[in-house]
């Protein structure tokens, strides 16, 4: 399901998704594709029209949001779990998660966008939560981050650099391992925020 929600975001928005050219891509047959796109509908990536197929969800300030307020009011109280509960594993997650991070962006100055930058980021960001004990927050939170996912393409192509980008994460990680609750959580915060603001303005009280 990653790879699929991954190709979805290529596309126009509110173009329709041809599943004969899904299919073709990744090598499966139409039937699976339709399947696969039938359950991205849940994850509201994608709209079903009717009988006439599947046509790629709008996105609008108020959509980013909506979906921004809700990561952040979810991922904060994840990660006072987590900081809460979590133990050595956790805490070597996040170090390996950042590592990764640090290698894919690499000494480029410029930030690019790529499938294998997708993964780890939501990696990362998966790491910092992963000790809140919650299956249901676990899931709740990649389905937003899937959401934001096209918003943030736009962001990073326009509005980061990739020193900046490795230096946000980084001291990000370094306030949860360091369980600074207050400052971790304002931290997460500002950083769930940032993609909205830096395409729409001030995020709406």
């Amino acid at each position: 399901m990653e790879s699929f929600a991954t190709f979805v975001p290529r596309y126009p928005i509110a173009k329709k998704i041809r599943s004969s050219s899904g299919a073709k891509e990744f090598g499966v047959s139409q039937t699976p594709m339709r399947e696969a796109l039938s359950r991205l509908v849940s994850r509201e990536l994608v709209v079903a029209v009717g009988q006439r197929g599947f046509r790629v969800a709008p996105i609008g300030a108020d959509d980013l949001a909506d979906i921004t307020m809700t990561r952040v009011a979810l991922e904060s109280a994840a990660l006072r779990r987590s900081m809460r509960m979590g133990g050595g594993t956790w805490e070597g997650e996040i170090v390996s998660s950042l590592h990764q991070l640090k290698r894919i962006v690499g000494r480029s100055k410029v930030l690019r966008d790529s499938p294998d930058l997708n993964l780890v980021h939501k990696g990362f960001h998966a790491s910092l939560i992963a000790g809140c004990g919650s299956p249901r927050m676990m899931d709740l939170a990649a389905q937003l981050y899937d959401q934001a996912f096209r918003y943030r393409t736009i962001m990073l192509a326009t509005a980061m650099g990739a020193e900046d980008f490795v230096a946000e994460h980084e001291q990000l990680a370094e306030a949860v391992l360091s369980r600074s609750g207050n400052t971790a959580v304002a931290k997460l915060s500002a950083h769930l925020q940032r993609t909205y603001e830096d395409i729409y303005g001030k995020l709406p009280a």
